[in-house]
């Protein structure tokens, strides 16, 4: 669930690949969220800093200025940002510790179906529900 201070559609995405980034934002934002973009931890960590408060962060882990887990090293020191949950996306594989630092995560290429439902979890949780009701059959 986001912190109450949160913009409920607002997505951060912290990528420092321009393309992917570019491509993520103009999907995202054709989807209905507001996209705030970064190009990397460092630029993301300042603006949650100055009052950015998204519903979810779309996290690449490996970056060359500071890697998503450098980043989510930091994120965790400031009680104000802690809690806005992360999605980690990466082309590598997943080992069990990772998955307890980033238990939300995606691989690349970006599936943008299961991004959507990753996304909804956080930014809206009753269609989340809902969909994964229909799913189920219920």
């Amino acid at each position: 669930m986001p912190p109450p201070s949160a913009r409920s559609k607002q997505v951060l995405i912290v990528e420092d690949d321009a393309a992917i980034r570019e491509e993520l934002a103009a999907i995202l934002t054709q989807e209905g969220y507001e996209v705030v973009t970064s190009n990397d931890g460092r630029e993301a960590l300042e603006q949650l800093h100055w009052g950015l408060r998204p519903a979810v962060i779309l996290l690449d882990l490996r970056m060359s200025v500071m890697t998503g887990w450098e980043f989510r090293t930091e994120q965790k020191k400031d009680s104000a940002v802690a809690d806005i949950p992360v999605i980690a996306m990466t082309t590598g594989r997943w080992k069990p510790e990772d998955l307890n630092v980033f238990p939300d995560h995606i691989a690349k290429p970006i599936d943008i179906p299961a991004l959507r439902e990753a996304l909804d979890r956080y930014c809206e949780p009753a269609k989340y529900l809902e969909r994964r009701r229909m799913k189920r059959g219920d």
